[in-house]
């Protein structure tokens, strides 16, 4: 005969999260972060320090309330950029987004993603790609859809090949 262990639910250990690894998750699951807004981050000690571009001043806001409620935080510094409103962006914008994840090629991968793989940001007709790809392959045609956009005065391609 064997012997059962009862283990009440409240008592059993989850696996924790480290400081950054909670901050990363934190701001990806944010409810008003999309595929025009960047953010990334910098932890020193228990000091935050958020970076990044959005297009809404509430995204920034939410970010930092977000990371100031993580255990272990005690400061946040916010540095991240809102974007100006601009129509010509807005326009650009969508115009690069039909054209990435409306190639064949992209769509099929990325398309269909909770979280956005590719991030679109734009600032005064300068279009910035931000995320990570599988491949060099759909780095370089996600560069090429953006550079065929009209109305894109320049695109940076900080596209990031995964492991």
């Amino acid at each position: 005969m064997t012997a059962a262990l009862t283990i009440p639910i409240g008592l059993v250990a989850k696996p924790t999260k480290t400081l950054p690894e909670e901050v990363q998750h934190k701001l990806a699951t944010l409810p008003r972060f999309n595929l025009f807004d960047e953010l990334s981050f910098q932890v020193d000690g228990t000091t935050v320090t958020l970076t990044g571009q959005v297009t809404r001043p509430v995204v920034k806001d939410d970010a930092a309330y977000a990371v100031k409620h993580v255990e272990g935080v005690t400061a946040v510094v916010n540095n991240i950029e809102v974007l100006p409103l601009s129509p010509d962006d807005d326009q650009l914008r969508m115009a690069v987004y039909r054209a990435i994840y409306g190639a064949p090629s992209l769509s099929d991968r990325y398309g269909f993603q909770a979280s956005p793989a590719i991030h679109i940001i734009v600032k005064n007709g300068v279009v910035k790609l931000e995320g990570v790809v599988a491949n060099k392959m759909d780095r370089q045609i996600a560069f090429m859809c953006a550079s065929g956009v009209f109305g894109a005065f320049q695109v940076v391609n900080d596209l990031q090949v995964g492991s």
